[in-house]
């Protein structure tokens, strides 16, 4: 038996904003314009999840999911230890990735248009800003799949799926709904 996690906005913006990624990672240094407009693509949908965020549904609201410092930290401590709790939404972990990502993705997306602007036409220290943000953004892709896999083992569900179909296991007594 399975229950409705992810709803419609939230799977069309993991799935874009992980598009846009690729696209503009692989355009980087080849196609200017293709660059450009999945840049363009990133920052309106980082913008998109952040009001939905706010006005969302249950899953996909920030108050839902992100915790405090020392809640990730003691959730991390927990995954060491082998011993974390199934989150039905985000765990404390995922969460500071989200966040992470949406920082890094929009920071990227920013210093990207500013490169574009007459007034950063040509600025080195910006274009080496807008690297390390896109470098700092392949390192925490990498760690979230890593994260995905791993809790997707250790819970014995299909995170992948549940973010294309937008449904999980229904949650179990010692489970955080």
């Amino acid at each position: 038996m399975s229950v409705k996690v992810w709803d419609p906005f939230i799977r069309l913006f993991h799935w874009g904003l992980a598009a846009s990624f690729v696209i503009a990672w692989i355009t980087a240094d080849e196609w200017d314009t293709l660059h450009h407009w999945a840049g363009y693509a990133a920052g309106s949908l980082i913008a998109l999840r952040l009001v939905w965020g706010l006005v969302g549904t249950r899953y996909a609201r920030f108050t839902q999911f992100i915790k405090s410092p020392a809640a990730t930290i003691g959730y991390l401590r927990d995954i060491m230890r082998g011993r974390e709790q199934r989150y039905l939404g985000h765990n404390p972990a995922g969460a500071a990735m989200i966040v992470a990502l949406m920082l890094a993705m929009g920071g990227c997306a920013f210093t990207g248009w500013l490169s574009t602007t007459n007034a950063f036409w040509g600025s080195d220290w910006l274009e080496e800003i807008h690297e390390f943000l896109a470098n700092g953004l392949l390192i925490l892709v990498l760690l979230h799949v890593g994260g995905v896999l791993l809790a997707s083992l250790r819970h014995h569900e299909n995170l992948v799926r549940s973010m294309v179909t937008g449904r999980k296991r229904r949650p179990m007594s010692d489970d955080v709904a």
